[in-house]
């Protein structure tokens, strides 16, 4: 018996191969009316078609499925690094599942384990703690998986991040030109590798220009807002001065001027601010923010591209680590410390 094909689909709904095929691919049926979408669909289940990805898949056993996992779908970084991933995964044929894990261990857990026995090729994991017993268990089946922003102790796995000790060792080598002494850090979760080496990084660029580090360093217990919040009020309740604050990013940066604005506390008159990340809207805010941006995008290319490779049979360099160049962006929430 000869397999139906998308000329065939077409021929009997009445329309164009091209438009079949948009009609039928979930990622390009907005392109046609749902009128054509209902003909076509018809008509492939009349005929019995068998779509090329699903014949694809079953020849090769693989489901043309990936799983990106992120920690926090509302933290604005996130979506830059899927859409990313994304536009690299479509053009390979394959589909992207987005799970969000809502910073819990237990639903993380259990969403891999569903998403494994659903049969997904691989994972891009956005959600890697430093100790982290998911990573481990994937890694000793030798599930392909590719890290991305956030890396585990052991890093097994190829990783993609930025290169953070530069990025924070120029916010606080611009806070230092501007006169700025007393300087805080609100660093992000230290269960967190991008927590741990930004207040790492933090410490040493201090101390290579004889900065004091004593109480500098404050964890906060999210990336974000609400938590730079707590932590700058918690600080100027404790009587801790400070004429400028690097955050470990944008949200914690935008927690902070909140919670001195409401304290009458001005920026950057009183206080200077950095962020990290440099989401679309941090430009955008008045003041605009001085920040650290960071290529979110191409990072979520970069991994899906690499496990498209494993995938294939080219299996990556495991614990692979490549850190991508930032770019400090000077706009209007640092100035010169006040006398």
């Amino acid at each position: 018996m000869n397999r139906v094909r998308l000329v065939d689909v077409a021929r009997e709904a009445g329309v164009h191969p091209g438009t079949a095929s948009r009609a039928l691919n979930p990622n390009a049926r907005g392109e046609v009316s749902r009128q054509t979408v209902r003909r076509v669909e018809r008509a492939a289940h009349l005929l019995g078609y068998l779509p090329n990805t699903v014949a694809r898949g079953l020849r090769t056993s693989r489901s043309l499925v990936v799983a990106l996992v992120v920690p926090d779908i509302t933290n604005p970084l996130f979506p830059y690094i899927v859409r990313g991933a994304e536009q690299v995964l479509v053009e390979a044929g394959y589909t992207l599942v987005l799970t969000d894990t809502n910073n819990d261990p237990g639903r993380e857990r259990s969403q891999v384990a569903a998403m494994r026995a659903g049969g997904v090729d691989g994972f891009i994991g956005a959600t890697a703690r430093w100790q982290d017993p998911v990573l481990d268990e994937l890694a000793a089946a030798a599930v392909p998986t590719v890290l991305v922003n956030r890396r585990n102790q052991s890093c097994s796995f190829p990783y993609f991040g930025t290169d953070d000790r530069h990025g924070i060792d120029l916010c606080v080598d611009h806070l230092k030109q501007l006169g700025h002494r007393s300087i805080l850090h609100l660093a992000g979760p230290a269960d967190t590798s991008t927590g741990r080496e930004r207040a790492s990084a933090f410490r040493q660029a201090m101390r290579a220009r004889r900065l004091p580090t004593a109480r500098a360093v404050v964890n906060c217990s999210s990336f974000t807002e609400q938590a730079g919040a707590a932590a700058v009020n918690t600080v100027l309740a404790q009587g801790f001065s400070f004429t400028a604050i690097v955050a470990g990013n944008d949200l914690l940066a935008i927690g902070a001027l909140e919670a001195l604005t409401a304290r009458g506390i001005e920026c950057p008159r009183d206080v200077s601010i950095t962020g990290y990340n440099d989401v679309d809207f941090m430009r955008r805010l008045t003041p605009a923010f001085t920040t650290v941006r960071v290529p979110l995008n191409k990072m979520g290319a970069l991994a899906a591209r690499t496990l498209l490779g494993w995938l294939g049979g080219t299996e990556p360099e495991l614990g692979a680590k490549v850190l991508l160049p930032v770019e400090f962006m000077h706009r209007g929430t640092t100035a010169r410390a006040a006398r």
